[in-house]
This record gives C-alpha cells, sequence and structure tokens, in this order.
C-alpha cells in the first residue's frame, strides 16, 4: 500500500501523480492545496512553485507518492504573460501594494522598453520583492516588511530564457501597459522585472496582472479549473484528471530493473541495470528513473562507484492499484 491516506469511497484507488490547475484570481496557492487534499482525501499533497494570489494560471499539484518529485518541477523551465504599469512604483511591486513613487510615462516608446528589457535576458543577479517569501535568518521577507523592518535581501542568479514584448497598450498617456512573454528558471520574479523595468525607465513600474502559462510539461491550455478538479475528485472521476507521477522526469534517461533487482533497490543496495532496448545513456549521466518489469516507477537513481551500477536516492512504494 502507499503511504497516502484516500477517501473510505469503495473501489477508489490510492492516488498518486500531478494535476494541472488553472489557478483562479485571489486565493493562495495554498488554499489551492487545501481544496485538493479535502476532495480527494489525501494527505500528502503539495504545489510546485508559489503563485501570488492575485496571479493566475498553472499551479501544478502533487498527490500522494508524487510529492517527492515537486523538487523536480520547481527547478524546471517557467512561462509568464506579465502585464507591467509603467509610471508609478509600489512597496510590493505589484498592484496590491501602495503606490510609493509616481511619474509620468507617455515619453516611453515601445523601441525604448525592448531595449530595457535586453539588460535582463540571459544570466543576471535579481534582488527578490521585500514582499517575498525568501527567507533570511529564518524569517520570510513579507513578515519582516509588514512590521516596518524590511530584509536588505541580497541578488541571487537568476536566468531569463526569452523574454519578448507583446504588444504596448495606453502608449502617449501617464500609464502604460507593457504585456510581456517571460520564459525563465527557478526563483525567477516577475514582480522584481516589472520594478526594475521602471526604474531603468526612469519612470517606475509595477506588475498588473500575471498568467503563468507553463511550469515543465504543464501549458495553461491543458489545465483544469480548480472548482471542476473538485468536482471529479469528489465524484471519484480523477483517472483523466491526475497525470502519472513521472511526467516530470520524461526528459531523464532510463533504466529497465529486473523483479531481484527492485527488491534490491528497495532495500538501499547498489545494482547493476541496462537502459531500455535500443536506447544508449548519455556519457556522465547524473539522475535516471528506474522502472520494474510492470513498468512502475520505482525509484530514482545515481551512478554507483561500482562500474555499471547504479545508487538510489529516492524510493516510491509500490502501487497496489495496478495489481
Amino acid at each position: 500500500m502507499t503511504s497516502s491516506a484516500t477517501r473510505p469511497r469503495a473501489g477508489q484507488a490510492a492516488l498518486r501523480g500531478f494535476i494541472n490547475i488553472d489557478k483562479p484570481q485571489g486565493i493562495t496557492s495554498f488554499d489551492v492545496v487545501r481544496r485538493i487534499r479535502r476532495a480527494a482525501g489525501v494527505r500528502k499533497v503539495g504545489h510546485a512553485g508559489t503563485l501570488d494570489p492575485n496571479a493566475t494560471g498553472v499551479l501544478p499539484i502533487a498527490i500522494g507518492e508524487a510529492t517527492k518529485l515537486v523538487d523536480e518541477l520547481v527547478g524546471t523551465t517557467k512561462r509568464y504573460h506579465a502585464t507591467i504599469a509603467l509610471g508609478a512604483s509600489t512597496e510590493t511591486y505589484d498592484s496590491d501594494g501602495s503606490v510609493t513613487a509616481e511619474a509620468d510615462a507617455s515619453a516611453v516608446t515601445r523601441e525604448a522598453v525592448e531595449a530595457a528589457l535586453t539588460a535582463f535576458a540571459g544570466e543576471t543577479m535579481q534582488t527578490p520583492p521585500a514582499y517575498s517569501a525568501v527567507k533570511r535568518e529564518g524569517v520570510a521577507a513579507y513578515k519582516a516588511a509588514r512590521r516596518g523592518e524590511p530584509h536588505e535581501l541580497e541578488p541571487r542568479p537568476v536566468v531569463v530564457y526569452a523574454l519578448d514584448v507583446v504588444e504596448m497598450r495606453d502608449l502617449g498617456t501617464p500609464r502604460p501597459l507593457v504585456i510581456a512573454d517571460v520564459e525563465c528558471g527557478k526563483g525567477f520574479y516577475v514582480r522584481s522585472l516589472a520594478h526594475d523595468l521602471g526604474r531603468q525607465l526612469g519612470v517606475g513600474g509595477h506588475l498588473a496582472e500575471l498568467c503563468r502559462t507553463a511550469v515543465g510539461p504543464f501549458r495553461v491550455e491543458d489545465a483544469t479549473t480548480l472548482d471542476e478538479a473538485v468536482e471529479l475528485l469528489e465524484a471519484g472521476e480523477s483517472e483523466a484528471l491526475i497525470h502519472a507521477p513521472d511526467i516530470v522526469l520524461l526528459d531523464w534517461p532510463a533504466v529497465i530493473l529486473g523483479r531481484r533487482q527492485v527488491g534490491d533497490i528497495r532495500q538501499g543496495r547498489d545494482v547493476i541495470a541496462k537502459p531500455p532496448p535500443g536506447r544508449a545513456l548519455r556519457e556522465r549521466v547524473s539522475e535516471a528513473r528506474a522502472y520494474g518489469p510492470d513498468g512502475q516507477l520505482v525509484a530514482l537513481v545515481r551512478p554507483s562507484p561500482i562500474a555499471g551500477a547504479w545508487h538510489p536516492f529516492r524510493v516510491f512504494p509500490v502501487d497496489t492499484s495496478s495489481h
């Protein structure tokens, strides 16, 4: 049996996997987790990558043993559709915060915006917002900021793979809007991008709207609304809703284990294993996914000091629902 607690509903198997939720505006990411946990009757539920309450879009929800794979998903590429308002800076870097400075941005052109954005592409250093979950000495920055004692947060390395202006609205007015698509790595704050862009243009800026359009393999066009997901889970109709846990590992090389090797892996022992027929593992592979002869994901493994051997660093329990 898995360690997930399931609803006492006849015929319903233990749930494990990911749900691609289109988070609605006005609730926290944990609010989504709470509703899914209640609807599914599963104690182990988590999310991959927090979205601010006013942000919408892709929020992958991990259920059961899939919570062990959240870190792999958090580190994947993310995409955002952002609306940046120029002409006003706020204390939170978004529309929730009080305005701290204003300026007339009517002279800003699209060419000036595109030129300024080039400074934020690629590998750069970014300072997180004072109102963020980043911790210093164990205290979240937003808690210190609310007490009037904001942390002096250090810039952190981030990466932006693509940054494109989709359109400009209200050009020639004091508060023009920049609509941009952002593709970035882990730890990037679009709020900081909005604030820093406004500062670089000399007129101030903040994030007006944000939709996350992708997290790893999950896309907003394929996402399920929270209400619909809750309805399906409560009805016990989760088959089409929940993606297999290894959806977040499909770009990892795979190794196939025999039944005896599966037993050894579950005991934490090294095993000798080969890649699937017709596939060769890349040289210097650092991590791989290991499957049993029945196709179940058994463990995540790394090369062992022993030539040709693999060592498990994360093991998954037997999924009895497939037997």
